[in-house]
């Protein structure tokens, strides 16, 4: 008996701490998702003049499910220190829940990246464009030049529809973002000329740049969520192992009690029947009366 006790604490010893390494490994995998969504939401950001607002999306839905995946690892915690298995099966529901969550947006990736090309040609033609008449879009437009280090969409010569004037009939003018070395000469009005010029458009780096982010969310997704389904049949398992250790040692304490014919009542332990603590004594069926039963008459002597 006190084998198969051991053998019984050994296995609830077990799962529980199975479960904790569990939470913590989603723990961990909640602060890299949550990394990972900041850094390209702040690369969206960088370029948000050439990005449509739904690719901002996925990474935001990747940040939440990072912070909830925290919530539902120290649930699966809690659950587990306490033996729960109403919690831990909380846990495994909230778990598949969140598994939900990751494929969506690893859906939602796989989709945009399919329309990075057209969507980048669309927005960065507009913004050359605009490059004369909206700030915003000038600093934009200069910044990823100049961090990029390319000049137009496909190549400088798209600047020619674009550009007001030209310095000469057979050149082209430019932003200064796309100059690597500007001429020491001063044109009218206050016009420079680029001695060398990025020769490379800024889409293919744009694309890369855009393509690769929503690739990393979308198999980053994806991988976490596989892991996350084996974590939910995990939690299912562990809280069902939980549940029968419980009952087994239950069963065993009922029928200790049982052996040793205590009878728990309001967790304190009752005196036998026949104790004298309790002053009553019950008989045995050979002490009851097997003789006619007394009667009374008015003559029977009277003890004073």
């Amino acid at each position: 008996m006190a084998t198969r006790d051991l053998q019984l604490n050994s296995g609830m010893r077990c799962a529980k701490y199975m479960l904790i390494i569990v939470s913590f490994m989603f723990a961990l995998t909640a602060v890299l998702l949550i990394m990972v969504g900041t850094t390209i939401q702040t690369i969206y950001g960088d370029f948000s003049v050439f990005i449509d607002g739904h690719f901002s999306s996925p990474p935001t839905l990747l940040i939440a499910i990072g912070f909830i995946l925290i919530a539902v690892a120290a649930l699966g915690a809690y659950g587990a220190m306490r033996e729960s298995v109403m919690v831990i099966n909380l846990y495994g529901v909230c778990l598949f829940l969140v598994f939900i969550l990751e494929v969506s947006a690893a859906i939602a990736a796989f989709v945009n990246e399919g329309q990075v090309r057209d969507m980048l040609q669309r927005t960065m033609n507009q913004a050359l464009a605009e490059y004369n008449n909206d700030d915003l879009v000038k600093d934009a437009v200069d910044y990823m030049q100049i961090g990029l280090e390319c000049c137009g969409v496909l190549s400088p010569d798209d600047w020619n529809q674009y550009m007001n004037a030209t310095i000469e009939a057979d050149e082209i003018e430019v932003p200064q973002s796309c100059c690597i070395e500007l001429s020491p000469e001063i044109y009218a009005d206050n016009m420079v000329k680029c001695v060398t010029t990025f020769s490379y458009g800024c889409l293919p780096k744009m694309k890369y740049i855009v393509s690769q982010s929503a690739m990393l969310i979308a198999t980053g997704a994806a991988t976490v969520a596989v892991v996350q389904f084996l974590g939910v049949l995990c939690a299912f398992m562990l809280a069902k192992t939980l549940r029968r250790n419980k009952s087994i040692r239950e069963a065993r304490r009922w029928q200790l009690q049982q052996s040793l014919g205590v009878l728990i009542s309001g967790g304190k332990m009752a005196p036998p029947v026949n104790s004298p603590m309790t002053g009553y004594h019950q008989l045995e069926k050979n002490e009851f009366a097997t003789t006619e039963p007394y009667t009374y008459m008015p003559n029977s002597p009277s003890v004073n």
